[in-house]
């Protein structure tokens, strides 16, 4: 339980209270004001448009959730798995770990059944075995660890960047040139701190090398961009969103992509994602290899897109 007294007036409530209670944001307060968890003077408040009258407020805060992920018997596409690592091929939808809203249904409720107690604890109760992550709605191969050591060592190859990982984008147009290396900064975007994007300044290093392997629609002028095509792109760093922040800051964002794909695709591309079924960003981590943290063997595994891509993909071609 919190407490707090307010003096100013006139103000609207949610935003004195996210003054007066700095460890609870706007959108939380105004959640725990329609649960009717906060009162003023003993008299329970549900607007938070309401202005604010001084007074004593208090917010009775709900009892913290269990954190610890619970097993779930999700099946698993499993491409290698020892008694210290497993290497799955992750569907679309599928978070890696618990966060906020997400609670179920993630790769770490699915590891828990599937490997028991023996998962690698360094990733805290939340995320067992977790050394990386896909996107919820990006589709493909992900490595766990089983033992600490190999977490430990995991960790390190990834920290080093001494990973071979290749992810298959379906693209709006195409890059300019056929082939290159997107060098630039990420980080959390001054306008949207939801989003990432390419900073002048700040952020951290992210680099990005693409091949164009098929383009679709053939441009209808010398110098034009065709409707879409196929990006292979090769990782050297792992920042958040990388691949959708690189490939929309080239001109060609991520078809099905709902937070990067500004402007909208040419009409068959549309009726094509549509037929698809492709209800989320045309991403899929085709390749990853690595050494093995504790054996020393050269791994290497890689699949195919999942059914959608692959349909949008022919769809394409028929452009």
């Amino acid at each position: 339980m919190l407490e707090a007294r307010i003096e100013v007036s006139g103000v609207r409530l949610d935003k004195a209270l996210a003054t007066a209670f700095p460890t609870l944001s706007r959108a939380r307060l105004q959640a725990l004001l329609a649960e009717g968890a906060v009162s003023r003077d003993g008299v329970a408040l549900t607007s938070g448009s309401a202005k604010a009258q001084p007074g004593l407020y208090v917010v009775a805060l709900p009892p913290v959730a269990p954190a610890t992920p619970q097993p779930e018997a999700i099946p698993l596409t499993v491409l290698y798995e020892d008694a210290d690592l497993i290497v799955i091929d992750k569907p679309a939808g599928m978070a890696a770990h618990p966060a906020p809203g997400c609670e179920t249904g993630t790769l770490v409720n699915a590891l828990l059944a599937h490997c028991g107690d023996s998962l690698s604890g360094i990733g805290g109760v939340a995320r067992p075995g977790i050394v990386h992550r896909l996107d919820k709605d990006t589709s493909g191969v992900m490595v766990a660890a089983k033992t600490d050591r190999a977490h430990q060592g995991l960790s390190a190859l990834f920290a080093s960047h001494d990973i071979e990982r290749t992810y298959i984008a379906l693209t709006r147009g195409a890059p300019s040139a056929s082939k290159g290396r997107i060098e630039t900064r990420i980080g959390r975007s001054n306008g949207d701190r939801k989003k990432m994007a390419v900073l002048k300044s700040g952020g951290r290093e992210a680099i990005t090398d693409y091949v164009v392997q098929t383009i679709f629609g053939e441009p209808a002028k010398a110098g034009g961009a065709p409707m879409a095509a196929r990006v292979a792109c090769t990782l050297h760093t792992g920042r958040t969103h990388q691949i959708r922040v690189h490939m929309a800051s080239k001109g060609s964002p991520l078809l099905g992509d709902p937070v990067y794909g500004s402007g909208s695709p040419a009409a068959p591309v549309r009726a094509a994602i549509t037929e698809a079924g492709l209800a989320r960003q045309a991403l899929h981590a085709a390749v990853l290899g690595f050494v093995h943290p504790v054996t020393g063997e050269q791994l290497r595994f890689e699949t195919a897109p999942p059914a959608d891509m692959q349909l949008l993909e022919t769809l394409l071609t028929t452009l």
